[in-house]
């Protein structure tokens, strides 16, 4: 069998590929983790997270850390590196990086996802501080209080259905004169009396007070006025996309760009594995990350087993 650089090279250092760096390395494989940022993810731009099991809360830096820390205590690798292609050669994955070629048995794609940005001031300079992308990770911090949900899909509208469970209301501002979400959830959220919605507006600014979100200015499109709305909460859904623009080579991705997988995360390519918020699946979560990583670091080692037995 042709000598590689590492059993099985990861792509991300989230929770997922964290996790799987855990996994794969205890097993005693070579592992090298690769990330073009720090290690956490989006969870070092997370202030609190409440959701994960074991802390009531802690800070998202914090559990990026420990999450690191467990990930290389077996051996596991990791440095900076921005991927810009990968080729497949027989069993042997090759990893084009911006400075150098590295090649491993198996590859873990946990490139993650991200949110498209409304690009309006005030968006940057108060994201964690009341703008959010992410209803169930941030959802609690809003309880009791009104809130903002900037656009008209399924996402939008099913954000804004889980939040009148904690906030006081839920106002929909879309740019449309009517919502694209599936009719099923356009139909919820027109019965929940906690729901309003304000049509042809596009968002201008979000407002703030230096510290915490206080609303958003937004232009009637219809009139062109520009008008103002009050909450201290705002939930931008305009889409979301994976990041897989570096495997577009590879027969992996569905007409989206998200990763398609089996149970086994393992891709349409033998030895190809992808975890976390580049799948294509509903519910993008450090919990479901984790559990995909760590199904990934051992379905990376029986993997190897199966070029050993070959071999």
């Amino acid at each position: 069998m042709q000598v590689t650089d590492y059993d099985v090279i990861i792509i991300g250092a989230g929770p997922g590929g964290l996790t799987a760096a855990l996994y794969a390395s205890r097993a005693n494989l070579k592992v090298l983790v690769l990330d073009r940022g720090i290690y956490g993810g989006q969870m070092n731009n997370t202030a609190a997270i409440e959701n994960y099991p074991g802390f009531k809360s802690i800070l998202g830096p914090e559990l990026s850390e420990s999450m690191y820390q467990s990930a290389v205590q077996f051996g596991a690798q990791y440095q900076y590196g921005t991927v810009e292609k990968i080729e497949v050669q027989g069993s042997v994955k090759v990893v084009q990086t911006a400075d150098q070629t590295l090649t491993s048995k198996a590859l873990v794609l946990a490139t993650g996802s991200e949110y498209k940005k409304l690009e309006v001031p005030g968006e940057e300079d108060y994201s964690g501080k009341g703008v959010s992308y992410c209803a169930v990770c941030d959802g609690a911090f809003f309880k009791d209080e009104d809130v903002i949900v900037i656009g008209g899909g399924d996402s939008a509208i099913e954000e804004g259905i889980y939040l009148t469970q904690l906030a006081n209301s839920v106002t929909i501002v879309h740019r449309r004169d009517q919502l694209r979400a599936q009719q099923i959830l356009q139909k919820r959220a027109f019965a929940n009396p906690k729901i309003k919605f304000i049509w042809n507006a596009a968002v201008q600014e979000i407002t703030g007070d230096g510290q915490q979100v206080t609303g958003i200015k937004y232009q009637d499109k219809l009139t062109g006025v520009e008008q103002s709305l009050a909450g201290s909460g705002v939930f931008i859904y305009v889409g979301i996309q994976p990041n897989t623009t570096q495997f577009q080579n590879l027969p992996i991705t569905d007409d989206q760009g998200w990763i398609v997988t089996d149970e086994r995360m393992m891709t349409k390519v033998p030895g190809i594995f992808a975890i976390g918020d580049v799948r294509q699946k509903t519910l993008r979560q450090i919990t479901t990350a984790v559990g995909e990583g760590g199904l990934a670091g051992q379905e990376v080692f029986n993997y190897l087993q199966t070029l050993t037995d070959e071999g």
